[in-house]
């Protein structure tokens, strides 16, 4: 969801004391937010916990934070509440079945790793691009292949495309999310997608 001119006046509201105000502007982006953990919670610890419990503590968390965010205004708002509920997953996932310290310290820096189950669900999104009938019911099939192709896509593309389709982010938000200029990140997902289009050699499959 795109920074509307409504959530500028809600935070403006925030920074007034308003409280209604900032449950109004949390329940807007309380679906987004749930996506964004489905894409990313491993299966193994989905098993265990419930991705409204980690929703819902992150939420609990900007409500607290947010009067004092409103009142700085130097950073988009929903990647802040985003990294909020990522660093709360983060958390889930070293708590229930640990991390290599290497993923640990990329996570704790702000890196973005597409888990095994962004992949999964990108391999579904990209799959969804190919409707004839045929490829309808060969799709186990062809998001198996897709998955293994998708492995080889550098991983820094993917985490764009994954940023872009599957949480449905403007570029200025994954710009914020990675700490780069908004061009850059347009440059970055155009070669993506080329890259895209190499690998798993599609034809007539519009991905942008």
């Amino acid at each position: 969801m795109k920074r509307t001119d409504e959530t500028d006046s809600l935070l403006a509201l925030v920074v007034e004391g308003d409280k209604n105000a900032v449950n109004q502007l949390l329940d807007r982006y309380r679906a987004k937010l749930r996506r964004m953990v489905d894409i990313y919670m491993d299966p193994r610890v989905a098993g265990r916990a419930d991705a409204s419990d980690v929703v819902q503590e992150a939420l609990a968390e900007a409500a607290v934070k947010l009067p004092e965010f409103a009142k700085q205004g130097n950073f988009p708002f929903y990647p802040w509440l985003r990294q909020l509920a990522r660093q709360r997953l983060i958390d889930l996932h070293r708590h229930h079945i640990g991390a290599a310290k290497r993923s640990v310290k990329r996570e704790e820096a702000g890196g973005e790793i597409a888990s095994d189950q962004s992949v999964f669900q990108l391999a579904e999104w990209v799959a969804a691009r190919e409707s004839s009938p045929s490829q309808r019911e060969i799709r186990e099939e062809r998001r198996q292949e897709l998955m293994i192709s998708l492995q080889t896509l550098p991983e820094h593309y993917r985490q764009i495309v994954v940023l872009r389709h599957l949480e449905d982010l403007q570029f200025d938000e994954i710009a914020a999310i990675l700490s780069l200029g908004v061009e850059a990140v347009r440059s970055r997902y155009r070669r993506a997608i080329e890259r895209l289009h190499e690998i798993l050699k599609l034809k007539n499959v519009e991905l942008s």
